[in-house]
C-alpha cells in the first residue's frame, strides 16, 4: 500500500498528535479517580474499572484493529479511531452513572485499538526507509513516551481547575480536529489486495480470547488470582486463543498469518515490546506511589515532578533517531535498554524514606533518556521486515504485546512492592512501602537487562559509512 505523504511535515505532526492522544488517555484519569468515585457513586471495588475498561478493550481489539488497517486502509481506520475517541470522550464527560462511564472508557479503548495500529502503519509506510523514517519514528516516539507522563500533569491541572469531567471533554475538540485534518493530510490508499476477506471466525476468537486474558491480568491483582472470575476468564481466554491458532492454521486468508510470527524481527520485537512495557511501563506507577504515599505530594505537585523526566524522554527519542541512522536500529536499541536499565537501578538505589527529589534526578534523567530512545525504536524494529500490505496486523501484534506486557509487569511488580506492607500504619508503613518500591524497581532493572539480551535477536543493520550515510548523519545533527 502506497501511503507516502504529499505534505510530510504536517502529516508527521498529525501522527505524533494522535499518538499523544493515545498516551495521554492511558493515565490521564488516574489523578481524577477520587473525585470520579465520590461524585458518581463508585464503590472501592468498582472504581478501578474506570482504568481497566480502557485497558481491556484496547488490548482485546488490537489484532482486529490491525486487520482492519490492512483490509480497509490506514486512512479510514485512523479517522474512525479518532471519531470513536471524540464520541466516547463526550459520552464519558456527560456520564451520570458508573456503568455509563465504564462503557465510555471501553469505547475509548476500542478507539485506541483502531488508532494505534493505523498510526504505526502510517509512520512505517509513509516515510522513506532510512534517515526520513528514523526521524519520523523519533518524533512519533517522543509524543508517545512523553504523553504518558504528561497525562499525570495535565490530569492534575484539569481536575483542580475544572473538575473530573474535563479529563474526558478535553479530548472532544482535539480528536475531532485531528480526524478532520486527516482527511486532508493522509492520502487515500488501495485497501489491501483483491480477494482478501475479513476472517470472521479468526476475528471473533482473537478478540474474545485476548479480551478475556487481558481482563484476567487486569483484575487479578485487585480481586485475587485464585478467584473464580479471574481463573475462569484466564482459562476460557486461553482455550479460545488456542482455537484461534487452529483456525488461523487452516485458513486460506487468516487474520494473523502464523508465518509472520516466524519472522526474526517481528518475533524478537514482540518479546522486546512485552518486556519493555512490563518494566519501563510500570515505573510511572511506582514513582507516583513514592511521591504521593511516602512524601505526601498532591496530584499537581506529582505531575510537576515528572517534567524533568519528560524532558529526558524527549531528548532520548531525538537521539535515538540520529544514532539509528548512524549505527543501525539494533545497536541503538540495545544501547537504549542498557542506559535505561542503568538509570532504573540508580533510581531504585535513590528511593529512601527521607530522600529528596534532587537525589532522584540523576537516575530519572538517565532512565528517561533510555526509555525515550527505546520506545522510539521498538515498534519500527518489530515491523521492519513485514510486507507493506501486512503492516497493520504486524503493528497489532506488537501493540497487543505492549498492552499485555504492561498488565503482566504491573501485576507482578505490585505484588513484590506490597509483599510486606499488610497491617502497617504510620512511619512503619512508609518505611515498608519504600522498601517494597525499591525492590520492585530493582526487579524492573533486571527485567530491562533481559530485554537488552533479547534485542540481540533483531536483524543486524547492514551499515556502511558511505557519503550518503555521512550526509544523513550531518543532517541529523542540524
Amino acid at each position: 500500500m502506497d501511503t507516502r505523504f504529499r505534505h510530510p511535515g504536517p502529516a508527521l505532526a498529525l501522527l505524533a498528535f494522535a499518538q499523544l492522544i493515545i498516551s495521554l488517555d492511558y493515565n490521564i484519569v488516574y489523578v481524577a479517580l477520587p473525585e470520579i468515585g465520590s461524585q458518581l457513586g463508585f464503590s472501592a471495588q468498582t472504581l478501578q474499572w474506570v482504568v481497566s475498561a480502557y485497558a481491556v478493550a484496547f488490548g482485546g481489539f488490537l489484532l482486529l484493529g490491525g486487520r482492519a488497517v490492512d483490509l480497509f486502509g490506514p486512512r479510514t481506520v485512523f479517522v474512525l479511531g479518532l471519531a470513536l475517541y471524540a464520541g466516547s470522550s463526550l459520552a464519558g464527560g456527560l456520564a451520570t452513572t458508573p456503568i455509563l462511564l465504564i462503557l465510555a472508557r471501553a469505547m475509548q479503548g476500542l478507539g485506541g485499538a483502531l488508532l494505534f495500529p493505523a498510526t504505526l502503519t502510517l509512520v512505517s509506510t509513509g516515510f522513506a526507509e532510512g534517515r526520513e523514517r528514523h526521524r519520523a519514528f523519533a518524533i512519533w516516539g517522543t509524543a508517545g513516551g512523553s504523553g504518558m507522563i504528561l497525562g499525570s500533569l495535565l490530569g492534575g491541572l484539569l481536575t483542580d481547575a475544572f473538575g473530573w469531567t474535563s479529563v474526558f471533554l478535553v479530548n472532544v475538540p482535539l480528536a475531532g480536529a485531528a480526524a478532520l485534518l486527516a482527511l486532508a493530510l493522509v492520502p487515500r490508499t488501495v485497501a489491501g489486495r483483491a480477494g482478501r476477506r475479513f476472517d470472521l471466525a479468526g476475528a471473533l476468537t482473537a478478540t474474545v480470547g485476548s479480551t478475556l486474558v487481558v481482563f484476567a491480568l487486569v483484575q487479578g491483582p485487585e480481586a485475587g488470582w485464585t478467584t473464580p472470575a479471574v481463573l475462569g476468564a484466564a482459562a476460557t481466554g486461553l482455550v479460545v486463543l488456542a482455537s484461534f491458532v487452529a483456525i488461523e492454521a487452516r485458513s486460506t486468508d487468516p487474520l494473523l498469518p502464523l508465518r509472520l510470527l516466524r519472522g526474526r524481527d517481528l518475533s524478537t520485537g514482540t518479546l522486546v515490546t512485552f518486556l519493555y512495557m512490563a518494566t519501563f511501563g510500570s515505573l510511572l506507577y511506582f514513582l507516583t506511589v513514592y511521591f504521593q504515599t511516602v512524601h505526601g505530594y498532591d496530584p499537581l505537585r506529582t505531575g510537576l515532578a515528572f517534567l524533568i523526566p519528560m524532558a529526558a524522554i524527549v531528548v532520548g527519542a531525538q537521539l535515538a533517531g540520529r544514532f539509528a541512522t548512524w549505527q543501525g536500529t539494533r545497536t541503538t536499541m540495545i544501547a537504549s535498554l542498557v542506559i535505561g536499565g542503568l538509570g532504573t537501578a540508580i533510581v531504585g538505589a535513590s528511593l529512601t524514606v527521607h530522600g529528596s527529589y534532587l537525589a532522584l534526578l540523576p537516575g530519572l534523567v538517565v532512565l528517561g533518556v533510555g526509555q525515550g530512545a527505546g520506545y522510539t525504536l521498538m515498534f519500527g524494529a518489530a515491523t521492519s521486515g513485514t510486507p507493506s500490505h501486512q503492516q497493520g496486523i504486524a503493528s497489532g501484534v506488537a501493540s497487543t504485546a505492549q498492552q499485555v506486557g504492561g498488565a503482566v509487569g504491573l501485576a507482578l511488580l505490585v505484588a513484590v512492592a506490597n509483599a510486606d506492607t499488610g497491617g502497617l500504619t504510620g512511619p512503619a508503613l512508609r518505611a515498608a512501602t519504600t522498601h517494597g518500591l525499591r525492590t520492585a524497581v530493582f526487579c524492573a532493572a533486571a527485567g530491562i537487562a533481559v530485554c537488552a539480551l533479547v534485542a540481540l535477536g533483531f536483524t543486524p543493520s547492514r551499515h556502511q559509512n558511505t557519503p550518503a550515510t555521512e550526509a544523513a548523519v550531518a543532517y541529523a545533527g542540524t
